[in-house]
């Protein structure tokens, strides 16, 4: 059985990166003061992989659980929601379980591993899936309902508040 959601798009290569890169921004915003403060300048010097378990936890393990839960509680990051983004079952169109979440995150490596070729494939494919969707059995969708653009009663457009144009004679 199939279901349309005429109110959904495929969101495709180019909105994800955005999406991307505003949870990048945020997460570069809340770790590395954490990191500067656990380690000192000396971590952004350091020409290790990882400066110590902080690191390994701030920059891989928390992420990793935040992303799925955020994905399982709202089918998105503060980016995708910003962005009108979200990821869902690629076969019902609704919220997917916490485990194709979980594999949608570990298919990021697969994604990434040959030059981003499993990320750059949003771009050519019909259904604008990754490696990481498709391995998980998602998509990511854009909402395209407008919403209602709402005044408060008594007032117009163009006037302050309470104004309608009427006191001094202009309608």
């Amino acid at each position: 059985m199939q279901s349309e959601h005429p109110e959904y798009e495929y969101a495709g290569f180019w909105p994800r990166t955005g999406a991307c890169l505003l949870d990048s921004f945020i997460f570069a915003l809340v770790s590395l003061p954490l990191l500067l403060a656990i380690y000192g300048t000396d971590y952004l010097n350091s020409e290790d992989l990882f400066a110590g378990p902080a690191d390994v936890m701030i920059n891989l393990v928390l992420p990793a659980i935040l992303t799925v839960v955020l994905w399982r509680w709202l089918q998105a990051t503060p980016g995708k929601l910003a962005l009108r983004l979200r990821v869902l079952d690629a076969r019902s169109g609704h919220a997917a379980g916490t485990g194709r979440y979980i594999v949608r995150w570990l298919g990021y490596v697969l994604s990434a591993l040959p030059v981003g070729l499993g990320f750059l494939w949003i771009a050519f494919d019909r259904r604008k899936q990754g490696w990481h969707d498709k391995l998980a059995g998602t998509v990511v969708v854009r909402d395209i309902r407008k919403e209602p653009v709402r005044f408060r009663a008594g007032s117009r457009p163009g006037y302050p508040e309470g104004k309608t144009g009427k006191e001094n004679g202009t309608e």
